[in-house]
This record gives structure tokens, C-alpha cells and sequence, in this order.
């Protein structure tokens, strides 16, 4: 019987907060026990394993990504849209580190398919590169360079991976005016591989 006063929106708040204290990795059920002050058995009425954590932290924290990103390309289109999902994006991977890194990972399908927030920030992304008249298949393979491009920086940023002693904001806008130009001039045919 679960616990009273622990519900299942409160694990997986407190599981978030830790994933980004301690790492995604380093997340387990005993560590969200330890923080309430309980034994792992009482969290199991709540969570029936590690990975179900692990995947509920990711669905959370998806909701969370997808209201920054949306808020952040509200009303904008182009190169504008592109410097506030960028900005956006990178303040959350930054500032939420296993949150972030829980957004990454390849859920079942059972999970990511009924996961409100995975699917906004699917459809958010294409609709921020939309705005520079991209059509499939080139849609596809801009949000691939576009989201390889914003993890890579975000992931080296949040590692101090940076040692050179030039500002990383500047850049960090180097890299958006050259996202931007990239996309603005995107091949609209797909080379054959030889």
C-alpha cells in the first residue's frame, strides 16, 4: 500500500530534481527513498522499477522542455524562431542536466507514443524549421543537423568542455548565425550515395 503523502507526481518531481543533482546515471529508487526519508519497498507502490523512474523522469521532464521551447518560438518565425528554440534549448540542457539527458534516450513505445511532451517537442521542432520552407525529405535531415548541432554544444557546455579562453556565448551565436545560414540555404536534393 503506498505511503501516505507520497504519490506518484511527487516521486517523479523529486526523481527529477535528482537526476539533475547527481546525474541521470546515478538516479535510482534507493537514492529518491533516501530523499523522503523512507524505505525502497515504500517508493515501489509508486514505481515498479528503476527504469520506470528513469522513464518517468523523461516524460516529465519532455513536458517541461516542450513549454520552454514553445514559449520560446511563440510568434516568431526564421531566423528568429531558430535563436529562441536554440536559446531555449540550451538553457534547459544546461541548467537541467539529467533531465535533459532522460529527453535523449529511446523510450518503449508504449511510453514515448502517450507522452504529450515527447510529441510537442517532435512537432515544435518541425514547425520552428517549417519557417524556413523546408519539405520532406530535407525536413527530416535539417532537424537532424539542427538537433545534433544544439546537443553537441549544450552537452560539451554542461561538461565545462570548453577550455579555449573565447567566450562561449559568443560562440554560441557564431554557431546560431551558422545554423540560420545553413538553413537558408539547405539542398533541396538529396545526393545519391556513391
Amino acid at each position: 500500500m503506498p505511503r501516505q503523502g507520497l504519490t506518484s507526481e511527487r516521486v517523479s518531481a523529486a526523481a527529477a530534481e535528482l537526476a539533475d543533482a547527481v546525474g541521470l546515471s546515478r538516479l535510482t529508487v534507493a537514492a529518491v527513498a533516501r530523499h523522503f526519508g523512507v524505505s525502497d519497498a515504500a517508493l515501489y507502490g509508486h514505481v515498479r522499477s528503476r527504469d520506470a523512474l528513469i522513464e518517468h523522469v523523461a516524460v516529465r521532464a519532455a513536458a517541461t522542455f516542450a513549454d520552454a521551447l514553445a514559449i520560446a518560438v511563440a510568434g516568431r518565425a526564421g531566423h528568429q524562431a531558430l535563436v529562441g528554440f536554440g536559446d531555449a534549448w540550451r538553457a534547459f540542457a544546461v541548467t537541467h542536466p539529467g533531465q535533459y539527458a532522460a529527453t535523449q534516450l529511446q523510450l518503449p513505445p508504449e511510453v514515448g507514443t502517450r507522452s504529450a511532451g515527447h510529441l510537442r517537442l517532435i512537432e515544435l521542432s518541425y514547425a520552428m524549421l517549417r519557417g524556413y520552407g523546408l519539405d520532406e525529405p530535407a525536413l527530416t535531415d535539417a532537424l537532424r543537423f539542427v538537433r545534433s548541432t544544439f546537443h553537441g554544444f549544450a552537452s560539451l557546455e554542461a561538461v565545462d568542455g570548453f577550455g579555449h579562453p573565447r567566450a562561449v556565448d559568443a560562440s554560441w551565436q557564431a554557431l546560431l548565425d551558422a545554423v540560420h545560414t545553413t538553413l537558408s540555404n539547405w539542398p533541396t536534393e538529396t545526393r545519391e550515395q556513391q
